[in-house]
């Protein structure tokens, strides 16, 4: 017996299945099916903060028998094992006798499906059909997935303005999406970049790397040179999406 809740609704022709803990319907893995082509917010990782987020999908199935609905959906180890997630497929755009191509969307949202942080990192993503009159198929795929938690970064640059040669101090903090909580958090002891602009320039560079404290404080300080923006950059890792501030514009006098 499964997990999976399926509830079916049809708008326009086209299928919008919400899926809860997911499980294989009975029946499941009868073949006669083939799925290719998968494609899943087009090869990059899906991030979420605390609210809503939607990834595009595409796949391709093949199949002479006749069916109801597919989708695609996210699991870990065995295709029973699924990530709480709607699922939206389009109408089959047919390629060919029995050949439909679909598009679709995964639709997450912390607040509406109990999400755990400890769900962040690699998932593969499975394909399913449900066939006329009962039965279906459930494919796994090598096609993997990161879902990431999201980052924040702030900062502040002081004195502004600043006489020439003196210090600046860069201060900020990095938090990180709890997606138990729906409330952003302390990330401790990550290595964030302090990068600069400089007046003029349109782009940012890195001028040193810094570890923020166990309450995610960054602090650090520099001689001022010349006048420009001060931002603090963080790039990820396989659970947690990178992130920069907003820039703080000194002054040099």
């Amino acid at each position: 017996m499964g997990k999976m809740v399926w509830r079916a609704l049809v708008a326009g022709g086209a299928a919008a299945v919400f899926a809860a803990v997911a499980a294989a319907p009975a029946g499941a893995a009868e073949g006669g099916v083939s799925f290719t082509r998968i494609k899943v917010n087009g090869g990059k990782p899906i991030v979420m903060g605390v609210g809503a987020v939607s990834a595009p999908t595409s796949f391709r199935m093949t199949t002479t028998r006749k069916w109801e609905w597919p989708l695609v959906f996210l699991y870990r180890g065995n295709t029973d094992n699924v990530l709480w997630h709607a699922v939206g497929t389009s109408d089959c755009v047919h390629a060919g006798p029995g050949v439909c191509d679909f598009t679709g969307s995964l639709d997450f949202d912390p607040r509406e499906w109990d999400t755990l942080n400890s769900e962040a990192g690699a998932w593969k993503v499975g394909a399913q059909v449900r066939f006329s009159g009962g039965g279906g198929d459930t494919d796994g795929s090598n096609v993997t997935v990161y879902m990431k938690r999201n980052s924040r970064l702030t900062v502040n640059a002081s004195p502004e303005p600043v006489v020439k040669g003196k210090t600046i101090t860069v201060t900020g903090k990095v938090t990180r999406a709890n997606w138990e909580t729906k409330k952003y958090g302390t990330y401790a002891d990550r290595l964030v970049s302090l990068q600069f602009k400089p007046s003029g320039s349109s782009s940012y560079t890195t001028v040193k790397k810094v570890h923020a404290n166990g309450s995610g404080a960054l602090k650090t300080t520099m001689k001022a040179t010349k006048t420009g923006t001060w931002r603090w950059a963080y790039y990820g890792n396989t659970t947690t999406g990178p992130s920069t501030s907003s820039g703080d514009n000194v002054v040099v006098r």
